[in-house]
């Protein structure tokens, strides 16, 4: 018998949560997406014993609708299902929300996971997978999006067209918005939180993706080139995060 209560249900959408009734309504909401259905029974387990609320979708059209609905602080999606895949369900999502999204996906090669942090995608579980180190994932990103948090009411940060507004997580280019991914709004407040200070591309991963992802320097190259392409007037001669060559990148 496991420790989830069924709350609703409408077709193959179902909200499941904790056993302990004091954690109703004040845990984390994680909202899975996967067409097989044994794994999203498992999935709704293990992360209701480590205390989170699940809401399952066993289709990407009904994971959106769910989406929509209950507003998720976390979504976990396959890549692989039928009609709408996960691609098409993370750009759908990233057009009006900023939710930590962590991937499934039974390929592990570079070009997918390119693409997955190019839409957006906060991390990767390659199947198969250990639902303990899932759970741990889970955990993490929220942890890290709790630490993105900005403090209330900054001043907006002002460099030459360019606007970075941390209070609303807007940043825009002479008064144009310009769209960016959770992963690269976390990264280009790392560094307007202390501009003209050059930080390490170590201290930036421990910062923006976590102390687990220490040794992966090529994500940090790989989002100033994003943020460049997104923000600079020429991004092969920028002017608003700078190199400091051996060290670091910094905000001018």
């Amino acid at each position: 018998m496991t420790n989830h209560a069924t709350l609703r249900h409408s077709s193959t959408v179902f909200f499941h949560a904790s056993g302990n009734k004091q954690d109703l309504g004040m845990s984390d909401l994680i909202l899975v997406i996967d067409d097989d259905k044994t794994l999203l029974g498992l999935l709704a387990e293990h992360l209701g014993k480590a205390g989170y609320r699940t809401l399952t979708a066993a289709s990407g059209v009904e994971g959106l609708q769910a989406f929509y609905e209950h507003h998720p602080d976390l979504v976990i999606l396959d890549v692989m299902m039928p009609k709408m895949d996960g691609w098409a369900v993370c750009e759908r999502v990233r057009e009006v929300s900023p939710v930590p999204i962590l991937m499934l996906t039974a390929k592990g090669e570079e070009r997918d996971r390119l693409r997955g942090f190019r839409l957006g995608v906060d991390d990767y579980a390659v199947k198969p997978f250990s639902f303990a180190e899932l759970v741990a994932r889970v955990g993490a990103i929220l942890a890290r999006s709790r630490r993105a948090t900005p403090e209330p009411h900054p001043p907006p940060i002002v460099r030459g067209e360019v606007t970075i507004d941390l209070a609303e997580r807007r940043v825009t280019r002479a008064g144009q918005p310009i769209h960016l991914t959770p992963t690269e709004f976390r990264l280009l407040a790392a560094l307007a939180e202390r501009p003209g200070h050059t930080l390490s591309p170590e201290t930036l991963l421990a910062r923006v993706w976590g102390s687990e992802y220490a040794d992966d320097v090529e994500n940090v190259k790989r989002y100033i080139h994003y943020l460049r392409q997104k923000l600079e007037t020429d991004p092969d001669h920028p002017e608003l995060i700078l190199t400091e060559r051996g060290f670091g990148y910094y905000l001018v």
